[in-house]
């Protein structure tokens, strides 16, 4: 017997309801792992991640550059903000005070903290009732409408500034730097970091790593609202570090002349630099590559060592050093080098060019940065001398028993040479004050110092 159902309006609205429930609570899910995914944390303090595949949205023009950063991203003005471009609300302390948001429907300010970690969508800008241009934007996460009242003047008037809208990430750049930089290895440009400290706030602890240093994207996330792309790099020993950098400036709410000094490093090539290209070790430097090098002149490195943080330090002549790197810095004919001191094994790095000083010359002191002028190869005549004596070279000091050439080594050629008796000799040094007279025997070495003030009796005497 064949049975028969009766299909009545009452149960397609309830199908209706069930399909449209179970979409709702499926899009809700969906969009909450799209906001999770954006915020990645370093090794130690991240969860499971959704992976979220992100594609350029249609007829978007594309940068133009020469550079990574110029032919990939692409900055905007609020002028040119398109319908469906995403940000995340990240507030700041001052953002927690002055809210940003209105409820569309009802006009009434949001708390940006209760929109902490929201995805915005824009959806153009229009004039609200009051007559006050406003920003119009649907939240990802809960499907509402809010709006950002301009504080002043028409839309046109505004939109050029840099100001922007405060609290407003923009996330197009991070789907970007996410595409291209994932997996890639990078070149460190500064020596400092940040580690996360926990996942659910934005603290930090501030790290130092070494300069020129070969790391590895292992996530890309969303920063802060200056600067909005996250970038945690691993070393080669797995340490994980990061830096929020500003790549195209989107809604930064910063001028380009402030991302200098202390904020350069918030900008991609002021904290990294990709190992490709123009980054790798050109063949003309390959021939240089663990060599053992001595400085011929003092000049200021950069240091880290002895638990004390990064410096600028002078380093004497006459040390030695083995090249552990050599890199290119970028638009210069200068390379930075990676040295290890031979004795301590301290590392050190150095800015150099190797163009050949007769085309240098000495305009702005390239003539002392220049390869040739400064090292020599080899361990250098010092390593002949006993480790007191060295000090003392270094140093820029004689003592007794030294030889002339251990004499020039530390004080360098005198301005006077002289015989007195005995088979004994002088050398005498100019000084601001006195005089550096060194008495020589008839071996050759020092058995005596004396440095008279420049007196004029003494000066006619000369």
């Amino acid at each position: 017997m064949q049975q028969y159902y009766v299909i009545t309006s009452i149960d397609i609205s309830m199908k209706k309801l069930i399909i449209l429930t179970g979409l709702a609570l499926a899009t809700t899910v969906a969009m909450a792992q799209s906001a999770d995914s954006y915020i990645v944390k370093t090794k130690g303090v991240k969860k499971t991640e959704a992976n979220v595949v992100k594609k350029k949205t249609n007829g978007e023009e594309e940068p133009t550059g020469t550079d990574f950063v110029s032919q990939n991203f692409r900055y905007y003005s609020l002028c040119d903000w398109k319908d469906g471009m995403k940000f995340m609300v990240l507030p700041e302390k001052y953002d927690l005070v002055v809210n940003t948001f209105r409820d569309a429907g009802t006009g009434k300010e949001i708390p940006s903290g209760k929109l902490r970690r929201k995805i915005m969508i824009y959806n153009n800008h229009s004039v609200g009732q009051n007559g006050r241009s406003r920003m119009n934007f649907t939240c990802q996460d809960d499907n509402k409408k809010y709006y950002f009242e301009l504080p002043n003047g028409e839309f046109e008037d505004y939109c050029y500034g840099k100001t922007g809208v405060p609290t407003l990430a923009y996330l197009g750049d991070v789907d970007i730097a996410r595409e291209k930089l994932m997996n890639q290895t990078l070149v460190t440009r500064t020596t400092d970091y940040r580690v996360d400290v926990d996942y659910d706030s934005d603290s930090y602890n501030d790290v130092k790593v070494e300069k020129n240093m070969e790391v590895k994207v292992v996530a890309v996330g969303v920063g802060t609202r200056s600067f909005p792309v996250k970038i945690i790099v691993a070393d080669k020993k797995g340490n994980e570090f990061y830096q929020n950098v500003a790549i195209s400036k989107t809604n930064s709410g910063m001028r380009d002349d402030e991302f200098i000094v202390d904020n350069e490093k918030f900008t991609f090539y002021g904290s990294f630099d990709l190992m490709s290209g123009e980054t790798k070790v050109s063949t003309d430097y390959a021939q240089y590559m663990g060599k053992t090098i001595y400085t011929k002149y003092a000049t200021s490195m950069t240091t880290k060592g002895g638990g004390k943080d990064n410096r600028v330090v002078k380093v004497p002549k006459l040390m030695a050093f083995r090249i552990d790197g050599m890199t290119p810095v970028r638009n210069t004919n200068y390379v930075t080098l990676t040295l290890s001191e031979t004795e301590t094994g301290r590392v050190y790095s150095k800015d150099v060019t190797f163009v050949n000083e007769s085309v240098v010359g000495d305009i702005d002191g390239q003539k002392e940065d220049y390869f040739g002028y400064l090292f020599g190869f080899g361990e250098g005549k010092l390593r002949n001398t006993n480790a007191a004596t060295r000090t003392m070279i270094r140093e820029g000091r004689v003592g007794m028993g030294m030889t002339e050439e251990e004499v020039e080594m530390a004080v360098g050629e005198p301005d006077s040479k002289a015989d007195i008796n005995d088979g004994r000799y002088e050398w005498t040094y100019k000084r601001t004050k006195s005089w550096l007279i060194i008495q020589f025997s008839k071996s050759g070495k020092v058995v005596g110092i004396r440095t008279p003030r420049r007196t004029t009796a003494t000066k006619a005497k000369k």
